[in-house]
């Protein structure tokens, strides 16, 4: 109880607030830039954290981590271009919302779902981390492998209306995912003889061109004349959330955040995960799943919650075991190093007074971003209001930008443009875009740990089923798959 004292009296200090507050404003206006992540705007900080004390400094990386996270739902619900890969999900809802003239209501539900998300976390990791910890060390590749294919099963739930075009859509998502030098053997896979390809296809350059770019040219009919729709300022900053959204609110954000902090806590899978499969989850036991996709607002909730539920959950394995649960955190644990910390059990012990003083003011970041997404809302909510032929420009100029700062390459460029070419096509044949983002995100995490499993179990597929937390996901999937099809069918009859 001592140590959790100190902790507090490190922590509360009017410089630590403001660095808090500096932090969040950074991460915020990161995030929301597409191509410019989280992670990279905690790299460029690390700098100018060389002279202050290990807590403030921490701290600020935190602020822009969370404030990042929450950033990128700005962009994906104003202008349909997530900001980093975890508010992908947020794309569903979020955009519908604004096209609707609810712009403001789903940025309101997005700060208030990430705010009780990223406190859940923060509580979770302050009371529970080492027990957690425990938990997430049994994952071998056997567990990945079905966390994975449960992942997967989320292509059931976003296909509308055809499950076979889904799991088309998921193989392209795969066959990309696949690209470049293989990791095991050195191999060169879909190449096509082009050096610039060895890397593979970055996340976010695929994202970028998957969404901002295909609604660019899903537009380009668009005639400023005609179909130019004047929003007003009342409908964009004063449709505010009702008793009742807050109330059906309540259950997709919770569901939300414990999944957050259930993947966030397993490392190598991180926000972006966690929110699609807790929105598939509250789609699914939905009353109305036929609304979510079409500006419903409890798809914005679970998805917010759940990416920023899983913020402080991915911390819990790197201060516990010295193992990052995501490319955010292991650009922290540097920083921990940088300052003198190395994270792992020993930490709790030596340094508990600083790393109490860390976890403590977490919460505080949380309840900052709060107040910073109330205050500069109305201004986000604005954009709404810019011409569409502008817009298109400022869009397309932060898409190109975003997409060469990422590696520094003009390659990436031409790439996003020919993603964005193939997905304008796609969309004009009916084909939903997310399967295709899911097979990207979730193929190299299956691929891996699929080749893992199998030389661990000399070439038998068994040990996928004879492992008891493996065997749960499976049996998980299946369910969902099963559900799926019968709601589905009894949707048909009723139809």
């Amino acid at each position: 109880m001592n140590v959790v004292l100190q902790g507090l009296h490190l922590m509360l200090s009017w410089q630590n607030f403001l660095i808090i507050f500096v932090g969040l404003v950074l991460g915020i206006v990161v995030g929301a830039i597409p191509g410019l992540t989280s992670d990279l705007g905690i790299i460029l900080c690390i700098p100018l954290t060389y002279g202050m004390e290990p807590v403030m400094a921490i701290l600020m990386l935190l602020a822009i981590y969370c404030g990042g996270t929450y950033g990128g739902s700005i962009t994906a619900i104003l202008i349909n271009t997530p900001g980093t890969s975890a508010n992908a999900a947020t794309l569903f809802d979020g955009y519908p919302m604004t096209q609707k003239g609810e712009a403001y209501k789903a940025l309101s539900m997005a700060i208030y779902a990430s705010t009780i998300g990223g406190l859940i976390s923060a509580f979770v990791l302050l009371f529970a981390a080492p027990q957690i910890a425990k938990v997430t060390l049994l994952f071998g590749p056997a567990e990945y492998l079905s966390l994975a294919v449960f992942g997967l099963s989320v292509i059931a739930g976003v296909s509308n209306k055809s499950i076979f075009k889904g799991l088309i859509g998921a193989c392209i998502g795969i066959f990309v995912s696949t690209m470049g030098m293989d990791n095991i053997s050195g191999t060169q896979r879909f190449t096509f003889d082009n050096i610039n390809l060895l890397r593979g296809v970055d996340l976010i350059i695929a994202l970028i061109g998957l969404f901002a770019i295909s609604e660019i040219l899903m537009k380009s009919q668009y005639n400023p004349k005609t179909d130019h729709k004047t929003v007003s300022a009342s409908s964009v900053t004063k449709c505010k959330i009702t008793k009742e959204e807050y109330k059906r609110c309540r259950k997709p954000i919770s569901i939300g955040s414990l999944i957050g902090v259930i993947i966030g806590a397993t490392p190598g899978t991180g926000g972006g995960l966690a929110a699609f499969i807790a929105y598939n989850q509250v789609k699914q036991s939905s009353k109305h799943p036929e609304t979510f996709g079409k500006g419903e607002i409890e798809g914005v909730a679970v998805s917010e919650s759940a990416n920023n539920g899983a913020c402080g959950a991915t911390m819990i394995p790197m201060l516990t075991l010295g193992v990052p649960g995501d490319g955010a955190t292991a650009i922290l644990m540097g920083a921990f190093m940088v300052h003198g910390m190395i994270p792992g059990p020993r930490l709790f012990i030596d340094q508990g007074d600083i790393l109490y003083a860390i976890m403590l003011g977490l919460i505080v970041v949380n309840i900052f971003m709060y107040i910073a997404g109330k205050v500069f809302i109305r201004f986000y909510a604005h954009i709404t209001r810019i011409p569409y032929e502008v817009l298109a420009c400022i869009v397309l100029t932060f898409c190109l930008a975003g997409s060469y700062s990422t590696n520094n390459s003009i390659y990436d460029m031409y790439i996003i443009i020919v993603f964005g070419i193939i997905s304008y096509f796609l969309r004009r044949m009916d084909f939903q875009l997310v399967p295709i983002l899911l097979g990207i995100v979730l193929g190299p995490l299956a691929e891996a740990n699929f080749r893992r499993a199998l030389i661990l179990s000399d070439g038998s597929l068994s040990i996928f089923v004879t492992r008891p937390i493996s065997l749960c996901f499976l049996l998980i999937a299946a369910g969902s798959l099963i559900l799926f099809a019968v709601k589905n069918g009894k949707r048909a009859k009723t139809d």
